[in-house]
């Protein structure tokens, strides 16, 4: 639920969306929530048939709905192109305003006398910077966080507390790094010898270009050499693992827990659900979407993935369902052995 002590009418709200609305202009609307929980004076938004149940029982006073929408809910209704950003656009009216942080450097920040900081750097407690390191115009850097040697951090990023950037890695501008983040741990490399697992030297870099932003927890190991490169606008949720020298492309998505192993390279605008695993040096072409839970084991370019090992999305609806039905065919073939006498 998001609410404030500010009102808008129906008739604003739908002049600031650009809907048209089915009700009394002059109802007041005091916050923006879900259909489940929406109640008097909130306003909720429907667009896909599977929540029709709760659109009947909702208790919101106004919902945004399709243009093509001609069912009587009880509540008012706003027809809009999309209700969903219609709604978020009118959440943002009533959410709280974000937390801003004034540009200072907090006593208790330990930074190097050879560090650069650009104007309106803000660094909260408990911040080390290491030597060399370059911050831009613009950047936080929240309590806890680390900051490591020759680290170039671009202007206007938001690196959220307690996480780690480690030695040279380079992050764009207006990336955000959420908590618990760390930016270029080793790779994960061991050659086994007569004396037991020898250590890989990890020597690389991981770069972030522009528009980047990274959930919680999630790892980016450097490079072996070379660098691990996460390109711009990538969006990347929490609890992901991106092994060394991976390449993700410009605008590719991916959600939570999905493991990426060394030296895969993901296309630009790929779309990869929860929990996927992908692999070492395969190759994801652009525009692929990958299901949750999908095993991808060899390359993959374009079209709509899952299962695993990973087949096309129509193909493994069908495995699916035979195998759903193997239970079945199980029964009938024992009949037809007892009729033949086998």
């Amino acid at each position: 639920m998001t609410q404030s002590k500010a009102a808008l009418t129906l008739g604003e709200i739908a002049a600031a969306t650009q809907g048209e609305l089915q009700g009394n202009r002059e109802t007041q609307i005091f916050g923006a929530a879900s259909l489940a929980e929406a109640t008097a004076n909130e306003i909720s938004f429907f667009y896909n048939p599977r929540y029709s149940t709760q659109l009947r029982k909702t208790r919101a006073s106004a919902v945004f709905v399709p243009r093509d929408f001609a069912d009587d809910i009880g509540a008012a209704v706003i027809r809009v192109e999309n209700p969903a950003k219609a709604f978020e656009q009118i959440a943002m009216r009533f959410a709280p305003a974000p937390v801003q942080f004034a540009p200072r450097i907090h006593p208790s920040a330990v930074i190097d006398h050879s560090v650069q900081l650009g104007e309106h750097v803000s660094v909260q407690p408990y911040v080390v910077i290491e030597a060399g390191a370059r911050i831009g115009a613009g950047t936080t850097i929240g309590a806890g966080s680390y900051i490591g040697h020759d680290v170039v951090i671009g202007p206007g990023c938001i690196i959220y507390p307690r996480a780690t950037v480690r030695e040279r890695c380079r992050i764009g501008a207006h990336v955000v790094l959420h908590s618990g983040v760390v930016i270029g741990a080793d790779g994960f490399g061991f050659e086994l010898t007569a004396e037991g697992q020898q250590k890989v030297p990890q020597i690389g870099i991981v770069q972030i270009d522009d528009n980047v932003e990274i959930g919680a927890n999630t790892t980016i190991d450097r490079a072996r050499f070379g660098r691990t490169w996460i390109q711009e606008g990538a969006k990347i949720d929490n609890l992901v693992q991106v092994a060394h020298n991976v390449v993700i492309g410009k605008h590719t998505v991916i959600a939570a827990q999905t493991g990426i192993a060394g030296s895969a390279r993901i296309g630009q605008r790929v779309m990869i659900g929860g929990q996927v695993g992908i692999i070492g040096h395969v190759e994801i072409g652009d525009g692929t979407a990958i299901g949750a839970q999908t095993g991808v084991s060899k390359n993959l370019n374009g079209g709509v993935w899952w299962a695993t090992p990973s087949v096309p999305l129509r193909e493994a609806k069908l495995h699916l369902a035979w195998v759903r039905r193997l239970g079945e065919f199980f029964e009938r073939v024992k009949k037809l052995e007892a009729k033949l006498g086998l």
